[in-house]
């Protein structure tokens, strides 16, 4: 019989060694993308394009769950509450982690210390519209006319708290004008009244609005990024159209559940910046007038936070309640 001495060091060995053979290097299953937003937006689009370089990337299958609902916080608490571990994955996007904060008297998650910034995607400036029903050709005229008419002109968006609306409420306060809004359950919706002249005008996402307006259906008054898109490289920033200081973006990124492993995020961060500085996910960003995005998870964690910051001022000075 051999000795307990003898077989300690073996048992030893084999109690080290056993959890390493045993857990299999991330990712060895499929992972599960959940998008905030219902199939067919901004945000599915993009998760989706990134979904299928993620799975050559990773070698394992991307899964897009859709969990709309709330302003895209019921998707963004599923992100929230699930294991970190890896194998859920999120759409980050502006009105769940920056806007909400302020505009929901409660959420079910803390978008600072619940989940974990992995990357920035995109800035998506948006497109201020006007359709027939608007005789404005420039922001001055819009302005003046709604000066000299307060209350009689309105403005669509694709729901309250959204990018369309915060850039409307923006609008207003920087030019001290009284504006209708009018909220649609999406901005397809809003779009298409829009078109029709049943709304005057709206801020639209570019991949929304550049078939209408390069069509000749709508006019673009301005743009609400710092520098003329170009995509459109004769209509002119806010800025440039007289309303100072003028900066207004969607976007999204990619989160993690909070405690995900450093590595896991690492390495999520590292291909989602080799994917961006390729032509096709690059080419479909730039194609809609949107802004490449990139960096590092604690880049994209203060502008999260900048975001907040900023939004939270136009809401509270608006007296906006999602509740």
């Amino acid at each position: 019989m051999r000795s307990p001495l003898l077989l300690a060091p073996a048992l030893l060995a084999l109690a080290i060694a056993f959890p390493a053979a045993a857990q299999a290097p991330w990712p060895s299953k499929p992972i599960t993308f959940v998008v905030p937003y219902a199939a067919g937006g901004f945000s599915d689009i993009r998760a989706r394009k990134i979904g299928m370089e993620l799975t050559k990337a990773l070698g394992q299958p991307i899964v897009i769950e859709n969990k709309g609902g709330a302003g895209g916080v019921l998707g963004t608490d599923l992100v929230a509450k699930a294991a970190p571990d890896g194998y859920t994955i999120g759409s980050g996007n502006l009105a769940p982690l920056a806007v909400n904060v302020t505009l929901m008297k409660k959420l079910p998650y803390d978008p600072f210390n619940d989940v974990a910034p992995v990357i920035l995607i995109e800035n998506s400036p948006l497109i201020l519209t006007a359709g027939p029903g608007l005789a404005a050709r420039s922001v001055q005229e819009l302005i003046a006319y709604a000066r000299a008419n307060p209350g009689k002109i309105a403005f669509g968006s694709s729901g309250v708290g959204g990018a369309h609306h915060l850039s409307g409420e923006m609008l207003k306060q920087a030019a001290g004008i009284d504006m209708v809004h009018v909220a649609y359950k999406g901005g397809a919706p809003a779009a298409a009244d829009v078109l029709a002249g049943h709304v005057p005008m709206m801020f639209e996402m570019g991949y929304a609005a550049l078939p209408s307006v390069k069509a000749g259906k709508i006019r673009a008054l301005a743009v609400t990024s710092t520098r003329r898109l170009a995509v459109l490289p004769d209509v002119p920033t806010m800025n440039e159209a007289g309303v100072a200081g003028f900066e207004s973006y969607n976007w999204q990124g990619v989160i993690v559940p909070a405690r995900t492993p450093r590595e896991i995020v690492d390495r999520l961060n590292r291909e989602l910046n080799r994917l961006l500085t390729e032509p096709g996910l690059r080419d479909l960003i730039t194609g809609d007038g949107s802004q490449v995005g990139g960096g590092t998870p604690e880049a994209f964690g203060a502008f999260i936070r900048s975001e907040a910051e900023k939004w939270g001022k136009v809401v509270r000075s608006a007296n906006i309640s999602a509740q």
